[in-house]
């Protein structure tokens, strides 16, 4: 079973069909719905395809059952076409992606890097993430601004790899850390704990993209739960 996001004119939906036994296409314009039953009339009738007409963001992508979800995402709304992908855990096995290039270096980035920031941090948490290939702007008609890549994703357990139980509530606490760019970690925090225990904590000048998630769920334990850090932040 693969779910696809985004079917357009149905070009990766005709390989997906070659390669799955059924395929589920998501797709949001009511003309391309039409022109994909035609040309798809065969394995409608087979059960092989099924065609939704709706908004992927308002779309349980579990509800078919463990799938394997593909799709070129739409560049604008990738961050919230993701959080729909982890949602639908634990059906979805494998996400296959098509990303504007700068997305997906952000999504593999490293702690340390200028491409960490919190889209790292929400990916990494609950899936491997591997930059396959990239795909130029010259393999689009008509071609986009920016080039592409293609990256797998594959969930994993931020229970188990991070100690992490409320995944929400440290997403919340990682998008405060990365707020402002520009500004130190113990800037970003004030305000949202206790100052004395912030700056027990944290350096003067430690920034959030120099912290590992590791080092990130730690440190949202130490002033949420008031569990001490074992290493120096």
């Amino acid at each position: 079973m693969v779910v696809e996001i985004g079917s357009g004119r149905g070009a990766l939906t005709e390989s997906l069909l070659e390669r799955a036994d059924k395929v589920v296409a998501i797709e949001v314009d009511p003309v391309l719905i039409h022109y994909l039953r035609q040309k798809f009339r065969d394995s409608l009738d087979a059960g092989r395809l099924v065609l939704v007409e709706g908004d992927i963001l308002k779309t349980e992508l579990g509800q078919w059952g463990p799938a394997v979800i593909a799709g070129n995402l739409p560049y604008y709304i990738t961050s919230p076409i993701l959080e729909r992908i982890f949602a639908a855990s634990p059906s979805w096995k494998l996400a296959v992606i098509l990303v504007q290039a700068e997305v997906a270096a952000r999504i593999v980035a490293e702690p340390g890097s200028r491409d960490y920031g919190y889209l790292s941090v929400l990916v990494q948490t609950q899936a491997r993430a591997e930059r396959l290939f990239e795909v130029p702007r010259a393999s689009f008609r008509p071609p986009p601004k920016v080039d592409s890549a293609v990256v797998a994703l594959e969930p994993s357990d931020p229970a188990k790899n991070f100690e992490i139980e409320n995944l929400q509530s440290f997403l919340k606490f990682a998008g405060n850390c990365f707020r402002y760019k520009r500004k130190t970690l113990r800037n970003n925090l004030v305000g949202l704990y206790d100052r004395a225990a912030i700056e027990s904590l944290v350096g003067p000048k430690d920034r959030a993209e120099a912290l590992s998630i590791s080092q990130l769920a730690k440190l949202f334990r130490a002033l949420t739960m008031r569990q001490p850090v074992v290493y120096p932040i």
